[in-house]
C-alpha cells in the first residue's frame, strides 16, 4: 500500500468528512508530516509549513502537481476541515496571523501526531479511540485558542467579534473612532471581515434601501447609512490592499446608480505613513481618515466635502 493510502486511511479513522476522503487530503497530511514516499511513520515531524510550501512538497516528493490558483482549495476544502478534526493547528506561531495572511502556516497537532506515528504499530488502536474519545474535546480546545485573539468592539449595544488581524484592528478604529465622531446619526449597514465577508448585515435596511447586498464581494470593508441626508459612507479599511482608487470608485458608483442615495468614499489607513504608499492610487473626490490622528479628515479636493452636498 502507498504512502497516499495509507494517509487516506488515517484520515478515514480520524473521522475526516467524506468529502476531504481524497488524494488532495492525503497529499496535504503527508506535506504537513513532512512523511516521503520512504519516511517511516514512526518518523513524521511536527513543523509549521504555508500552502505555498505544501504544494512544493507534493510536487517535489509524489509528482503531483497543483496550480497556483489551488491555494484556496486547499485551504478551504482540506486544511479548514483538518483544523476542525483537531488534526492541524493554524499559526501555533502567531496565532494573530489574519486569515488571508500569506504567511499562514499549519502544524499538525501533538494529539494527532501519536496516533500517526503509532500507525502499523501495536498501539494504534488505543491511541487512536484516546483521540476520537477526545474529539470534542480537542475541537473545543483549540477552537477556544484562536478566540483569545479575537477583536471585540460594542456597536449600539451589540458586541461585534473580528478574527485577529491587523485589517481587523483597524476596522475596529473605524468603528471607535471614525463614525462617532464624523456621522455618529448613521446606522451600520454592512460589516465584512476576512473570515466572514458579511459579518454583519442590518437586514431591514438593506431591504428599506434596495441595497445590493448580494454582491457583497463588490462592497467596501464598512458601509454606514445616515437617513436624515439619505447619505451612505462607503469606507475601505487600507492595509494590504488598495483605497478608493478611480477605478473602485467607478465601480461602486456604477453598482450604486440605481439606488438614488449620495455616497461619501473614504480610504481609512492606519497612519500617515501608510497613505504616503497609496497616495498616487487614491482617487480625488474622496476622503481619506487616519486612525493615529482620529480628529481630522483630508479631503481630497474637489466642492463635494464630505458635510457640503450639492
Amino acid at each position: 500500500m502507498s504512502k497516499i493510502d495509507d494517509a487516506l486511511k488515517i484520515l478515514t479513522f480520524m473521522g475526516i468528512p467524506k468529502a476531504q476522503q481524497n488524494d488532495r487530503s492525503a497529499l496535504t497530511l503527508l506535506a504537513v508530516l513532512n512523511v516521503k514516499k520512504k519516511t517511516p511513520w514512526k518518523s513524521a515531524q511536527e513543523r509549521p509549513i504555508i500552502i505555498h510550501d505544501i504544494m512544493g512538497f507534493i510536487k517535489e516528493n509524489y509528482a503531483m502537481t497543483y496550480a497556483e490558483n489551488s491555494r484556496e482549495t486547499i485551504r478551504r476544502q482540506t486544511l479548514h476541515q483538518f483544523e476542525q478534526a483537531g488534526i492541524v493547528i493554524r499559526n501555533r506561531d502567531d496565532p494573530t496571523l489574519p486569515t488571508n495572511s500569506p504567511k499562514n502556516n499549519y502544524t499538525i497537532t501533538p494529539e494527532a501526531l501519536l496516533v500517526i506515528q503509532a500507525f502499523k504499530t501495536p498501539a494504534f488502536d488505543t491511541v487512536l479511540s484516546h483521540f476520537t474519545a477526545n474529539h470534542g474535546k480537542l475541537i473545543e480546545k483549540y477552537a477556544g485558542r484562536k478566540r483569545e485573539h479575537d477583536l471585540t468592539i460594542t456597536l449600539n449595544d451589540e458586541i461585534l467579534t473580528l478574527t485577529a488581524g491587523a485589517h481587523n484592528e483597524l476596522q475596529i478604529a473605524i468603528l471607535r473612532d471614525l463614525y462617532p465622531r464624523f456621522f455618529p446619526s448613521a446606522e451600520l449597514l454592512y460589516l465584512g471581515d476576512a473570515a466572514n465577508k458579511m459579518l454583519k448585515v442590518n437586514e431591514k435596511l438593506v431591504a428599506d434601501l434596495h441595497f445590493p447586498i448580494t454582491q457583497h464581494d463588490k462592497l467596501p470593508d464598512i458601509v454606514f447609512y445616515d437617513r436624515t441626508k439619505h447619505l451612505l459612507f462607503l469606507i475601505e479599511a487600507v492595509t494590504s490592499h488598495g483605497p478608493m482608487s478611480p477605478k473602485r470608485l467607478h465601480e461602486l458608483t456604477e453598482l450604486l446608480s440605481k439606488s438614488g442615495i449620495k455616497q461619501i468614499f473614504i480610504s481609512a489607513f492606519p497612519s500617515k505613513k501608510e497613505f504616503k504608499k497609496y497616495f498616487d492610487e487614491t482617487a480625488w473626490e474622496t476622503e481619506v481618515w487616519l486612525a493615529d490622528e482620529p480628529d481630522h479628515m483630508i479631503h481630497l479636493n474637489g466642492p463635494k466635502f464630505l458635510f457640503v452636498l450639492n
